[in-house]
């Protein structure tokens, strides 16, 4: 396995130096902001009860806003998952008799509930009255303008996009992608937002969806913008309009962003942030790498060693449910936390099919932490994600795949 990871890494050698390239110039990004809002140790300080002239959290927003590039944002350990800042976008803008429209067909497995596409869940958007319908990629993975424009309606009031893969078997699309549509929206249909699922796409790129018109980009801090530190949150990028709007959402109308404390302090969120650009050109060199040794395998691999990534997701395709779960385990057994437990297939709520996880993370569940997971079905593409450290990154790969091939299995 030694001999292959030399191999592999010779590979990936004008991959890395291209993932360096964006890791300094989002770093030049971020601290440029810090510099800008003056940040001090003052703004580290916890507070409590209603958090009213809270500096910290103010400082944070305003700084994320600035390394997107939009009016405001709202960044809140409150918000729990990507999935709740979502939520927290489409009730936000939603009303009843309102149009949305999902132009990278089906989202994300756990978005499904929140929507009402598999059934009328209790307080889904379908309860509430708002109509659904989705237009799916072309066959070369792009997004089908004259099918967007024909699937536009009066009443059409926000168009999500979802930058990732998730769970399907396209390819992530490239922040720039989203300019053509953008324009086409405000140029015909100016009453329609356009909303971008952006987890696990922070500082892959140069630049993010909201430089290319984006009105809403959304994301978890467990992910990509936490840089591995910050213990929880999301964030939501966009207009001032709009993220008051939500911000009534995540509290009370008429009270909005001016509460929400944080006993814990914002050291790490801030820290966190600092620290994302080099983080995910870890992870990103990992999923390179594991592009690499795979292919060596002949197994089918995207992105590609050289392909352009939009993601720090690499998907595997393994081809056998027990491939996969060996796989899983294998990168269980070289996590830094619970090393000693084995991963299981379960139903996993919000998903359609069991779902096996391994994450041995400082930060539970934490995507930008070297984690594996998959649902199982055919083709049995597991999807590697996340490593704080290159390093780690390359060992957990070396040792589950040695391990794969002392059972069999490759």
């Amino acid at each position: 396995m030694k001999e292959a990871l030399i191999q592999a890494e010779n590979r990936c050698r004008e991959a890395f130096a291209r993932i360096e390239e964006i890791e300094l110039e989002g770093t030049r990004r971020v601290l440029e902001a810090f510099q800008n809002h003056r940040l001090s140790a003052r703004h580290f300080a916890p507070t409590t009860g209603y958090g009213y002239d809270d500096i910290g959290r103010d400082t944070l927003e305003s700084i994320f806003a600035q390394v997107f590039g939009t009016e405001a944002a709202l960044v809140r350990p409150q918000i729990v998952s990507g999935t709740h800042a979502l939520a927290l976008c489409l009730f936000g803008v939603l009303r009843p008799g309102d149009h949305l429209l999902s132009v990278t067909g089906t989202p994300y497995d756990t978005l499904e509930g929140v929507i009402g596409i598999s059934g009328c869940v209790p307080g889904s958007l379908r309860e509430m009255g708002v109509e659904y319908t989705q237009v799916e990629l072309t066959p070369e993975g792009q997004l089908d303008l004259p099918a967007i424009r024909a699937a536009m309606k009066p009443n059409t009031r926000l168009v999500a996009l979802q930058r990732s893969r998730g769970y399907a078997s396209r390819r992530s699309l490239m922040p720039w992608e989203v300019e053509p549509l953008s324009q086409l929206l405000k140029r015909e249909f100016p009453e329609a937002l356009l909303m971008v699922d952006n987890c696990y796409g922070e500082f892959v790129c140069m630049d993010e969806p909201t430089h290319y018109g984006a009105d809403l980009c959304v994301g978890s801090l467990i992910k990509n913008p936490g840089g591995g530190l910050a213990p929880t949150g999301g964030y939501i990028a966009g207009s001032e309009k709009w993220i008051d709007r939500i911000s009534y959402r995540l509290t009370a109308p008429g009270i909005g962003r001016e509460v929400g404390s944080y006993s814990g302090g914002y050291q790490p969120f801030y820290q966190g942030l600092f620290m994302a650009p080099h983080v995910v050109a870890q992870a990103l060199k990992t999923a390179t790498l594991a592009a690499a040794l795979l292919e060596r395998m002949g197994m089918k691999t995207t992105p590609g060693v050289d392909d352009l990534r939009s993601d720090i997701i690499q998907a595997l395709e393994l081809g056998t449910p027990e491939r996969l779960i060996a796989f899983c385990r294998g990168i269980q057994a070289a996590s830094p936390i619970d090393s000693m437990a084995m991963p299981e297939p379960w139903d996993m709520p919000g998903y359609q099919h069991q779902v096996i996880m391994a994450a041995g993370t400082f930060v539970g569940g934490a995507s930008i932490e070297l984690s594996a997971d998959a649902p199982l079905r055919e083709p049995y593409t597991v999807y590697l994600q996340g490593s704080l450290s290159y390093s780690h990154g390359k060992l957990a790969l070396g040792r589950t795949l040695e391990a794969m091939r002392l059972q069999g299995m490759l």
